[in-house]
């Protein structure tokens, strides 16, 4: 790290102190793209659309991070959190605004451009600055299974309080509270201290061929690969339960359910890896994480009503929800402390890439076969990813910045 980069002694101190504010404002953020996404899917099966249009508007919200991914890592690692933080509240709340005002399928489909693109570009910023506060490896996993715990309590929360909405007062509530949740995220962070921007920031794009020279290095390949995976597998999941709960004929409050059980299921797995971090080791615990998650995505489709369903996404949510903070920790262990934020956006990238295809050809497969058929094409795809998986833990030399 640089000179100019590596924070004192006492900024670190500060950081940790303000890691609750941290981790408040990410739940914030992601929370407010979970109600767009759930408000939007029911809504949109609701008016009588076809299930490839949800495919369609779940894809949209990977389409902004393509973008901004590479763009805010490199903010974040010049300016800190607050910049990628403000630009992503600015377009989460502006999203959800414009879906607040119109219901129109291309109102919704905006909506999902804009929240989609303010949780990468904040989380890119709040990713690179809990790595800030980490001491050693040991304690990069605790850390990122805190940050982890963002998506996963925004995702247990923010389904449950929506399908309430809609329910008892409308559609148009639950784009209100995802409008809201930003302005939340922005007061928290006014509470982390601001990092001094780097009077020269190095050329590493000039020098190294920018954040894609990254892949260069074979851990961090194989780290992608393992994460593409496993991010397609959550997406075969948020577009399987609405839809396998409309052809059930399930209410929003109990697709919400479904939805939240999952999310809770990732989040008490987090909470116990930020308990046994020192007694777990990476590349196993990634790798049964994944076989379980091939498991959950095979029988799914014969799990009977709401209970059996409850049951298939909590197992899928430990899974799915243990992987994170293992990729986490290990891309910050192969990355220079400078391209940390680098990182992070081409991960970001490469995820959202995945993720407008994959809810595609979720849309496509379940008309053209049945409504399950995702999820077992993501139980496969699983399975094949335990190749790379099998080589994420050896470290070779990446470009330094």
């Amino acid at each position: 790290m640089t000179d100019e980069a590596r924070p004192g002694a006492a900024h670190a101190e500060d950081l940790r102190t303000a890691f609750p504010a941290v981790i408040g404002a990410l739940v914030c953020v992601h929370a407010s793209m979970a109600a767009t996404r759930v408000t939007a899917s029911l809504l949109v099966l609701h008016l009588g659309y076809p299930e490839w249009i949800v495919g369609l508007l779940l894809s949209l919200f990977a389409v902004a991070p393509i973008a901004l991914a590479l763009w805010a890592g490199r903010q974040a690692d010049r300016f800190g959190l607050h910049r990628p933080l403000g630009v992503g509240v600015l377009m989460g709340s502006g999203g959800a605004v414009v879906a607040v005002l119109s219901q129109h399928p291309a109102a919704m489909a905006l909506a999902a451009l804009s929240t989609g693109g303010a949780v990468a570009v904040a989380a890119v910023g709040i990713q690179r600055e809990a790595g800030l506060m980490a001491r050693d490896p040991s304690d990069l996993k605790r850390v990122f299974s805190w940050v982890s715990l963002g998506p996963a309590v925004s995702n247990a929360v923010a389904p449950v309080v929506v399908g309430l909405l809609i329910d008892h007062v409308g559609y148009r509530a639950g784009f209100v509270f995802a409008a809201f949740l930003p302005l939340v995220a922005w007061a928290l962070a006014q509470r982390v201290p601001r990092a001094v921007p780097l009077l020269h920031p190095a050329p590493v794009s000039a020098r190294h061929g920018g954040a894609w020279s990254l892949l260069r290095s074979a851990p961090l390949r194989n780290l992608v690969l393992v994460n593409l995976a496993m991010s397609s597998c959550w997406d075969s999941h948020s577009f399987a339960v609405p839809v396998l709960g409309h052809v059930r004929g399930l209410s929003a409050s109990a697709i919400g359910l479904v939805l939240g059980s999952f999310a809770v299921a990732a989040t008490v797995v987090r909470l116990a890896i930020s308990r046994w971090s020192d007694h777990l080791h990476e590349r196993t615990a990634l790798r049964t994480a994944m076989g379980a998650a091939t498991l959950a995505c095979a029988l799914y489709a014969w799990l009977p009503g709401v209970v059996g369903m409850v049951l298939g996404s909590s197992l899928l949510g430990l899974a799915l929800g243990s992987v994170q903070p293992m990729l986490l920790a290990m891309l910050h262990q192969v990355t220079p402390p400078e391209r940390h934020g680098q990182a992070l956006g081409l991960r970001m990238l490469c995820t959202n890439a995945a993720t407008i295809v994959m809810p595609l050809l979720f849309g496509v497969l379940a008309v053209a076969t049945v409504p399950a058929a995702p999820m077992w094409l993501m139980g496969l795809l699983v399975l094949l990813a335990q190749w790379p998986a099998r080589r994420v833990g050896v470290k070779t030399a990446v470009p330094p910045a």
